[in-house]
């Protein structure tokens, strides 16, 4: 590998319709040393803010800045780099949500694989569009960089058949209309800081603006609550989760929505902004729910959401051994693992109510009849990982 310094760096991006994560990562054998991290928000040519950390969360930029789009983003995060004297990618990962039914392992980017991302557009219209732009961007700063795109639906990509067919008429099942799964590299790293002899019956909740709840059965995706979109599941920031499709023909046909219609209303004014009326960060509706009715029925509707989807996917692996929270409200919030949890009492999962409080992992009382456990989402570094391991693989000898 040669010296510290000649160790490959990698540049993990994990773009949002608003948004662009960021970490810089210097990749090892085995552990991967995180050297900056941060985030860009895109507030068009009037608004934005750009924040940074360095090692050991070392504060390293806080600045309200006009970033307007995802290109000023790819900008920023380079004369950081520079500003910061921070090592220079040598390679670059894109999360990518949504690969179709033609994508579905994590790859180096070629011609090709833009073309299927393209195409995937129709599945995931939130989310591929702004992918898209970054990596043109990424590609276009970063000349000459190899870049990968990691896909979060690769982690579901081998679901039994009960789970991924979706009963639907078989020439559109043939159209890839499917149950792909999201949350994919979460639940990777998830897996990853899980001891190798894990427990062989995992349910990880994946709870944030998105939320997901996965069934991993050794080691592998056998159900998760999301389907051919991000949009189906539990109930979510802004998003429905699954809903009776005849609502939406009912919309279509005596209402006269349309299908952008329709998008907008599943994807950005449903879930619990649908419901409270007030917001869809769950901090602003716990403040908000004492003296809001229809805040504190939002709260509790996603707390009852994902304990359902929790016994179901208990039934799916005949069982369960060990259940992770995860995601900004799963590592975050001890009143919704608490409220999940008591409604999952009857299967005897209990809590340290002292743990819980404080997110000391693990969260769950000895006595408990699986271990309830809270680590940290770690998908930049899984971003990270997987492309340091496709460009190894497609050189041999690299010179690193």
């Amino acid at each position: 590998m040669g010296s510290a310094d000649s160790r490959p760096i990698v540049l993990a991006l994990n773009s949002g319709s608003s948004s662009l994560k960021f970490g810089l990562y210097r990749a090892g054998v085995t552990e991967f040393e995180e050297l900056a991290r941060g985030a860009a928000e895109l507030g068009g040519s009037s608004g934005g803010h750009f924040q940074a950390d360095g090692s050991q969360g070392v504060p390293l930029v806080r600045e309200d800045a006009a970033i307007a789009d995802q290109r000023a983003a790819i900008v920023r995060i380079g004369r950081l780099i520079a500003e910061r004297a921070l090592p220079a990618p040598t390679a670059i990962g894109h999360r990518v949500v949504h690969g179709g039914p033609a994508l579905r392992r994590h790859c180096l980017i070629d011609a090709t694989v833009l073309q299927q991302i393209e195409a995937a557009t129709a599945f995931a219209p939130l989310h591929i569009p702004p992918a898209l732009a970054v990596i043109d961007f990424a590609q276009d700063h970063f000349r000459g960089i190899p870049q990968a795109a990691c896909l979060d639906t690769s982690f579901h990509s081998a679901m039994p058949d009960v789970a991924r067919v979706l009963p639907v008429a078989r020439n559109l099942q043939s159209q890839g209309i499917q149950r792909y799964g999201f949350h994919g590299l979460s639940c990777e790293s998830i897996m990853r800081q899980l001891p190798a002899d894990c427990p062989g019956r995992l349910i990880i909740a994946h709870l944030g603006n998105g939320a997901s709840v996965t069934a991993v059965k050794d080691g592998h995706s056998i159900d998760t609550s999301m389907g051919l979109t991000p949009t189906g599941g539990v109930v979510m920031g802004t998003r429905s989760g699954d809903i009776d499709p005849g609502i939406l023909t009912y919309l279509l046909r005596e209402k006269k929505f349309d299908a952008a219609m329709l998008e907008e209303l599943v994807d950005h004014r449903s879930g619990l902004l649908g419901i409270s009326g007030v917001s869809s960060d769950m901090r602003r509706l716990r403040e908000a729910a004492p003296a809001n009715a229809d805040a504190q029925l939002a709260v509790g509707m996603f707390c009852y959401s994902v304990a359902k989807q929790v016994a179901a996917m208990i039934t799916v692996l005949d069982g369960i051994d060990m259940i992770v929270f995860t995601g900004g409200i799963g590592e975050n919030d001890a009143e919704t693992r608490a409220a999940i949890c008591r409604r999952l009492a009857w299967f005897g999962i209990r809590l340290d109510e002292n743990r819980n409080r404080k997110g000391a992992d693990p969260i769950g009382e000895p006595a408990s009849r699986c271990q309830v456990r809270v680590l940290a989402s770690r998908e930049d570094e899984q971003i990270a990982r997987h492309t340091w391991g496709l460009v190894v693989k497609s050189r041999p000898n690299p010179g690193w």
